[in-house]
């Protein structure tokens, strides 16, 4: 089971809890959710709490982050999303700490699981489709009709638009799940090759053959190359969610 590149986005119990007929067992996704979520909280605790003109490391960190995504929201939401910037800051640094501290050793990756994505898509459909209503009204339902679209082709253009609209939450799940277990299978298949071949190229008296040795060298730098990649990857997907999500809320604040 050490190798198999699936098992490590098994869901198991950690401790199992009942709550009035209702099963809340803590599991390793509930763990890893919950470290995550410290870890973002204690990171900006630690950041902002003795702020200074000349700041240090952990200030100039939260600072510079704060600058970033509220950069993001103003160019691809405008102003008037402003005041969505606290869930959009949120939305980035939640994904973002699950993909990297799913990225140690014997972690668990939650943001692999369909539940978790799907979860924060759904939420995101709600809220543009709220917003859109509240700010639009009936007229929000409008995009379901695209600008200059011929009487004939409605037929055909409205229910290809609603489609679209709805699959939407499925999009941002599928596409953050998919990739995170991409990554880890990808890196869980060249981290076996290198426990193989090193095997392979030790002798009988525990070391390495000068003849082998070669052999696990390749394995092992394209297993770094590959974890810096997914430490890319980890952050790209986090950007990409939140940039999406700012754009959905462009679309429902100020329309098509």
């Amino acid at each position: 089971m050490a190798l198999n590149p699936l098992h490590q986005f098994e869901v198991t119990a950690i401790h199992p809890l009942m709550l009035g007929g209702l099963d809340i067992t803590i599991t390793n996704q509930t763990l890893w959710t919950g470290i995550a979520t410290a870890s973002v909280l204690l990171l900006f605790i630690l950041g902002t709490l003795r702020m200074a003109m000349v700041p240090g490391r952990m200030q100039a960190f939260v600072e510079i982050t704060f600058e970033f995504i509220q950069k993001l929201t103003e160019k691809t939401a405008g102003r008037e999303a402003m005041v969505f910037f606290p869930l959009i800051m949120t939305t980035f640094l939640f994904i973002a700490a699950l993909n990297l501290i799913g990225m140690i050793p014997t972690s668990f990756t939650a943001t692999s699981q369909i539940t978790t994505t799907a979860f924060m898509g759904i939420f995101v459909f709600i809220l543009v489709v709220t917003v859109g209503v509240y700010k639009q009204g009936l007229h929000f339902f409008a995009m379901f009709v695209p600008h200059g679209t011929p009487w004939w082709l409605l037929p055909l253009m409205v229910p290809l638009e609603i489609i679209s609209f709805l699959v939407r939450p499925a999009t941002l799940a599928v596409r953050l799940a998919a990739n995170m277990v991409a990554g880890h299978v990808l890196l869980k298949v060249f981290a076996a090759f290198c426990i193989m071949l090193l095997g392979f190229t030790l002798d009988g008296g525990g070391s390495l053959s000068p003849v082998l040795a070669p052999t696990a060298v390749v394995p092992l730098l394209l297993l770094t190359a590959i974890t810096a990649l997914e430490v890319f990857v980890a952050l790209l997907q986090a950007y990409i969610f939140t940039v999406l999500t700012c754009v959905y809320l462009n679309q429902s604040i100020h329309g098509h």
